[in-house]
């Protein structure tokens, strides 16, 4: 009788990361510390708008790490046309000190921000959760962007009226959004599967025509959700 060989279990697929950055040292810096880390593969790095843009079209990384603050093209248009052509999720780079263009990416698409000053381990953990299509959209985060689209007049007058074309549980997961929850958070408040949740949000995206997590996040608090 033979004996069966045990089959191996399959690796998932590593991560690719396409780091866009012109400061040399801090690009450096950056891909030193995702190559470290397991899972995370570095695909290509840019050093400006323009190269971000093409790399991610003959790369097709999963996650472009965007600077926004870059020569000839800067992050925010380079994220727009990144989003707007499905080429990969965009994790932007921000000192949150200008305002403008925290907006601006958030409003080309981005799903996720992230601090220039973060530490390794939360660079990893952001380009992870990135890649799992859940947004970075910490609730300290998302309470700023509200406080600063008020202060600064740039804040959209949602109409509430946008979350009839919603049912009542994907109302309920827009709140969830609203306060920053991960899918497993979700689905552990809403006692509901994780893949459900996944569902759910992809389908009120669709509904109130929003391209992020982080866009509906906004929407949420600015609705009170």
């Amino acid at each position: 009788m033979t004996q069966r060989q045990p089959t191996p279990e399959t690796t998932p697929a590593p991560i690719r990361v396409l780091v866009a950055e012109d400061q040399a040292a801090v690009r450096s810096g950056l891909v030193l510390i995702l190559r470290s880390a397991p899972g995370i593969e570095v695909v290509g790095e840019a050093v400006d708008g323009e190269q971000a843009v093409a790399r991610a079209r003959a790369l097709r990384p999963d996650v472009v790490l965007m600077d926004v603050q870059m020569p000839r093209l800067d992050g925010v248009s380079a994220t727009r046309q990144v989003v707007a052509e499905g080429l990969a999720d965009v994790l932007v780079l921000t000192t949150f000190d200008l305002d403008e263009y925290v907006f601006g990416a958030l409003r080309a698409g981005a799903a996720g921000f992230l601090l220039k000053d973060s530490d390794a381990a939360r660079l990893v953990e952001a380009v992870r959760t990135v890649a799992r299509g859940e947004g970075l959209i910490a609730p300290a985060v998302t309470r700023r962007l509200i406080k600063e689209f008020a202060r600064s007049g740039t804040a959209t007058t949602a109409d509430p009226s946008v979350l009839a074309v919603l049912t009542p549980r994907e109302r309920e997961v827009l709140g969830c959004l609203g306060r920053g929850m991960s899918n497993a958070e979700i689905a552990t408040h809403l006692t509901m599967a994780e893949a459900t949740v996944k569902t759910h949000v992809s389908r009120l995206l669709g509904k109130l025509e929003l391209r992020s997590r982080v866009q509906a996040a906004v929407l949420a608090q600015e609705l009170g959700v």
